[in-house]
């Protein structure tokens, strides 16, 4: 396995894509070896162009990761605000 094709691999996976866009993956997968295999600079330099596009489309769908984010963080805050409001609300206070 190549240095490309090793750092492609690496970023698929961490993006979580295999489940989402299994395609795109082993067409980038494929173009990684391609540039890991190209002896000249018009055909490694043609790979390259093509691995940019398809991984930008593997980026755009990969699976969002929610956790501890800001925007879990305050869910979470307003769902104990709204839990302590209605606890109160029970008690009749």
């Amino acid at each position: 396995m190549g240095p490309v094709e090793e750092a492609t691999r690496s970023e698929i996976d961490q993006l979580g894509s295999e489940e989402t866009t299994p395609g795109m993956c082993a067409t980038a997968v494929k173009l990684a070896q391609l540039m890991d295999a190209s002896d000249g600079p018009t055909g490694g330099a043609n790979a390259a162009n093509a691995l940019r596009a398809v991984m930008e489309t593997v980026r755009k769908y990969a699976p969002v990761k929610g956790e501890g984010d800001s925007v879990d963080d305050i869910s979470r805050d307003r769902e104990e605000r709204r839990e302590r409001l209605r606890a109160v609300a029970a008690s009749g206070e």
